[in-house]
């Protein structure tokens, strides 16, 4: 197989990190990437409640929390971007905020892809935040070839 357009989906993570790098390996001067961040709904309900007991002061929360998640958007987007520029690959970008199965699916739809790449679940036992992606899903809705990375830990 030799794809022309990737979608990758990525986040920062190791086995996210993991996926964008097979999808730089199949990087060249002929091919588009274009990476896909989801910020997972569980996000939006990270105001807080008893503590935050004032309006004010759940908004400063809020802007600082919206805040902190374009920074760590825009560093991996611009970190990936650079890595593409080196393939001489073209490079797109787009986030989303929802489901991530569901966003990956339907980015998956908005274009023309020929492989959509992402990395595995982190195993069990290794420190941090669980994957939130639903596999059967994907399995289930994906179109096109779907690549799922090993995380590093396994």
């Amino acid at each position: 197989m030799n794809p022309k357009r990737i979608l990758c989906a990525s986040h920062g993570t190791d086995g996210a990190r993991a996926a964008e790098e097979q999808a730089l390996h199949l990087c060249h001067n002929d091919i588009a990437l274009h990476h896909l961040i989801v910020v997972p709904e569980f996000w939006k309900g990270m105001m807080g409640d008893d503590w935050l007991n004032n309006a004010v002061t759940r908004e400063r929360f809020g802007n600082y929390l919206e805040g902190q998640l374009d920074s760590e958007v825009a560093e991996v987007v611009e970190r990936l971007d650079r890595a593409v520029q080196e393939t001489g690959a073209e490079f797109s970008c787009e986030s989303r905020f929802g489901k991530p199965a569901e966003c990956l699916v339907d980015a998956s739809r908005g274009r023309a892809f020929d492989l959509v790449v992402i990395g595995s679940p982190r195993p069990k036992g290794m420190h941090g935040l669980r994957s939130r992606m639903d596999i059967g899903t994907l399995v289930r809705e994906l179109r096109i070839p779907l690549l799922i990375v090993p995380h590093p830990g396994s």
